[in-house]
């Protein structure tokens, strides 16, 4: 289970403000890919977060409880994304790059270093620790990897209303074979990450290949260019998490 050990260490160097920041949806098919940061009370034991771990190995109904627990005692967190256009333009790991840089802006309070899971950020200059399963090591990375994954599951479930027929809110547009079928019958939409490969031999072997038809809701929610800015719980998703079918695919 996640511990603060690393977080101790930066706290015990002098660096009290330490965000954890993990990704959500990197290996999806469609959408964008979200991040978050979470800054933690230092020295706190947090034991309102006893049990989190990574995002992928809690139910829906468990990250929605800890993302409210996250949201009363984070000292600051943010949530950040880069769309599936940016995604085709930079690749992915550039992409998530930037929604973590995103992420990390949208602190209301400034971290003095990082936790990361896997990816360095070399653009920003601040202490930071990059590791595989961060989010299952580090209690911050853990806490972040919830905010991003439900933010994202949020975000797919608008995209359901925009872009009837793929089911979104079901699979959260990873490669499921519904989600393959869905492509096949309909195109690729505007949403989908063109540049992945699964996606190239859809758009090649399907009649319908891409499509370019104006979505179902022009109001419906968007990510926007800057990040969503959040202390304890603006911008909040909780209204749209309520939409996702909860018994599907984490």
């Amino acid at each position: 289970m996640p511990t603060l050990n690393e977080e101790r260490a930066f706290w015990q160097a002098g660096y009290l403000s330490v965000a954890g920041v993990d990704e959500a949806g990197r290996g999806a098919w469609a959408g964008p890919v979200f991040a978050a940061a979470v800054i933690l009370p230092p020295f706190d034991t947090t034991e309102h977060l006893r049990g989190l771990t990574d995002s992928k190995q809690l139910t829906p109904s468990q990250r929605e409880r800890f993302a409210a627990i996250i949201r009363e005692v984070a000292v600051s967190w943010g949530v950040g994304w880069s769309e599936a256009a940016e995604i085709d333009a930079l690749g992915i790991v550039a992409a998530t790059r930037l929604a973590m840089q995103r992420a990390i802006a949208a602190l209301h309070t400034p971290p003095q270093a990082l936790l990361i899971d896997a990816l360095a950020l070399p653009s920003i200059a601040l202490p930071q620790r990059a590791f595989p399963c961060a989010d299952s090591l580090s209690l911050s990375v853990a806490a972040a990897s919830v905010m991003a994954k439900t933010a994202r599951d949020a975000h797919m479930c608008s995209l359901d209303a925009v872009w009837p027929g793929y089911d979104f809110a079901r699979h959260k547009g990873y490669g499921t074979r519904h989600h393959r079928e869905r492509i096949q019958a309909l195109g690729v939409s505007p949403t989908h990450r063109r540049s992945f490969k699964p996606l190239r031999a859809l758009v090649d072997s399907s009649p319908k290949g891409s499509i370019d038809r104006a979505p179902a809701q022009h109001n419906a929610e968007t990510p926007p260019r800057a990040p969503c800015s959040t202390r304890a719980g603006e911008a909040d998703p909780r209204a749209l998490q309520r939409q996702c079918d909860q018994g599907e695919r984490s």
